[in-house]
């Protein structure tokens, strides 16, 4: 009975299942865990179900589209801040001077008459010599960056009218010539290279995009069409914001005119005269606007072109990519200096000479020849700024029109602003209306209209048929627009040098130029049309350095002096000890000299008795193990 007992105890014992090991369970939890940490990294890292690659790179490029749209938009109006405080500073401070009251007042024997020739000779007389450093200045800087440095120079100049004295006055008036022509050459290469890169990220699946080749001829017209015209649009309505401080600040201490003070001893207007206005008179003021109105106005102008600077400085991105800027920068400051001139070789830009010229001589006869002597000569001082505005207005709103270039020949605005600019001259050749005569607010107004028609078909026609024409030669682009507002400042220099010629001069000098502009431009049109080869100057290949993080040749051009002397020391470490190690150290020696090609290098240009060391302690071992 026992034995049956005993037996029964262990076949139950038996039955029981035996527990594992701690270590075992652990283990096996530890695998488990493993295997549900890898299937969650793979679902997370793997294909998304819902992950659309095609539709997240279209929405990129959107993206970036609507970022080069923006561009255009704050560099179109951060340039109409800029330039809507400068000039209307600059109308205020030119008839506060020119009052022979506020003179003798104000600042008694200061001689702010002779400050104020010396401050316009510096504006008007500086910009002849920007051929000779805009370019090098756009290269080395960018062309963002001297955008927003020639908007500083501008608020520089507002900031000097806080103390009014000539080592402020006429400095800054220099530094502003020399920032005209860079600022205008950045503006039309940025507008011009926004367009480009608008039509790159539309169709940012071509090969020739991906690949960053040329663009093919004609590709990106319709964007510089758009984006030219969108800049004239909101440009000129600077013109319309200058006039602020005149209406609502200095009108109302200004003489009126049915008193007929200020055009007391004018006697005739229009053609007839020579010079501005002749017999007018050096008092304007009713009564002397107070010091600290004029620095509050100042105040405002100064906010808004430290606006400006920030527009330009936030809201516009790069034109180039930074391995297109280095590039650039790397073809040799003395072939950027040269450059300029070259182009002049290119006989499309040679015979748009008479037009870049007639571009800067109408905008200044509009401001100053026809506003004055005629608007001002006939209706007095205070409708300067209704004469001026609608200017402004109607060059803004008829920018609109070169829009038509989109579906008609490119020759359509330049010619047709230049017909209506043939007959404005005309008319104002025979036009001489009496001084102190209202009535003729009406036929002023409609001349303005016309003018303003005129002045937007010229300005958006040449900067978008140069676009056009080199729309495929984006490192050509600074070159050629500092060549056209380079041209413009010698007009605006030579328009500065005829102010005491008669009139009817003036005119004939304008309407001469456009008809040679009219001719010249005619001739490049056949050439092109009879495909007669231009001459383009070659551009040198960039000269890089070898310490850009793009440029990687023989050396690794991203470690530092001080990892070269540490892998130095280590490569005489490894020699050293490669002498005394057999094949297989010989070996890795190898591989190390195949992954590293400059320790390769340096090995091979290394001393020769190094090599014979290695190989008699080698036949040395071999010797030994051989007995």
């Amino acid at each position: 009975m026992m034995d049956a007992a005993d037996r029964e105890e262990l076949i139950g014992a038996a039955d029981q299942p035996v527990a594992p090991p701690n270590g075992i369970v652990n283990e096996l939890l530890n695998v488990g865990q493993e295997d549900n940490i890898q299937g969650q990294m793979e679902e997370f890292l793997g294909p998304q179900a819902e992950y659309n690659e095609e539709e997240e790179e279209r929405k990129y490029y959107r993206r970036k589209r609507l970022g080069v749209i923006k561009n255009v938009l704050a560099a179109s109006v951060g340039a109409m801040i800029v330039y809507s405080v400068y000039m209307g500073l600059l109308q205020m401070q030119l008839i506060l001077h020119y009052d022979m009251t506020y003179r003798e007042v104000k600042y008694s024997n200061l001689g702010l008459e002779d400050i104020d020739r010396k401050m316009l000779m510096g504006i008007n007389v500086t910009p002849i010599i920007g051929l000779l450093y805009t370019p090098v200045l756009i290269r080395f800087l960018g062309t963002k960056w001297m955008m927003f440095l020639a908007s500083g120079i501008y608020a520089l100049f507002v900031s000097t009218n806080y103390w009014e004295r000539y080592y402020t006055l006429v400095p800054s008036a220099v530094a502003i010539g020399v920032a005209i022509v860079p600022l205008w050459a950045s503006l039309g290469n940025y507008i011009t290279r926004m367009a480009q890169q608008y039509y790159e990220y539309v169709n940012y699946k071509e090969d020739h995009v991906q690949e960053q080749k040329k663009l093919p001829k004609g590709a990106c017209h319709s964007y510089i069409i758009v984006f030219q015209s969108l800049f004239y649009i909101i440009f000129h309505l600077s013109f319309v914001f200058a006039e602020f401080p005149m209406l609502f600040v200095l009108n109302g201490h200004l003489h009126n005119d049915e008193d007929h003070h200020i055009l007391f001893n004018v006697h005739s207007c229009g053609a007839n005269i020579s010079g501005v206005i002749p017999g007018f008179n050096t008092t304007v003021l009713l009564n002397l606007p107070r010091s600290m109105l004029l620095i509050e106005v100042e105040s405002v102008l100064m906010g808004f072109a430290f606006l400006a600077m920030i527009i330009f400085l936030v809201l516009c991105g790069a034109a180039y990519r930074p391995t297109e800027e280095i590039d650039l920068r790397s073809i040799g400051w003395g072939n950027i200096f040269q450059l300029p001139f070259k182009h002049l070789r290119d006989y499309r830009l040679r015979l748009l000479c008479p037009f870049f010229v007639y571009s800067g001589f109408e905008m200044l006869f509009a401001i100053t020849g026809f506003s004055l002597s005629y608007g001002v000569c006939v209706l007095g001082l205070k409708k300067l700024w209704l004469l001026i505005l609608v200017y402004g207005l109607s060059c803004s709103v008829f920018s609109a029109l070169s829009l038509c270039l989109l579906r008609l020949p490119r020759w359509v605005c330049l010619v047709g602003g230049a017909a209506v600019h043939a007959v404005l001259l005309v008319v104002l050749l025979a036009f001489s209306p009496p001084p102190k005569s209202p009535e003729y607010l009406g036929p002023l107004l409609v001349i303005s209209v016309l003018w303003g028609l005129g002045t937007a078909l010229n300005k958006t026609g040449v900067s978008t048929l140069l676009g056009m024409l080199y729309a495929e030669e984006k490192e050509r682009l600074d070159f050629v627009y500092t060549i056209y507002h380079w041209w413009q400042a010698i007009a605006i220099f030579i328009v500065y040098l005829w102010s005491n010629l008669p009139m009817r001069a003036k005119l004939s000098i304008l309407l001469a130029t456009l008809l040679l502009a009219c001719y010249c431009y005619w001739v490049m049109e056949r050439r092109l049309a009879s495909k007669v080869p231009f001459r383009l100057p070659r551009i040198p290949r960039p000269r890089h350095k070898v310490k850009g993080y793009r440029y990687l040749e023989e050396d690794n051009s991203d470690e530092s002096d001080s990892e070269k002397s540490e892998e130095d020391d280590e490569e005489h470490v490894a020699e050293e000890m490669g002498a005394e190690d057999g094949e297989e150290g010989g070996r890795d020696a190898g591989v190390q000299g195949v992954e590293s090609p400059e320790a390769g290098r340096r090995g091979a240009e290394g001393p020769r008795h190094r090599r014979e060391d290695a190989h008699v302690k080698e036949g040395v071992r071999e010797e030994r193990e051989g007995g």
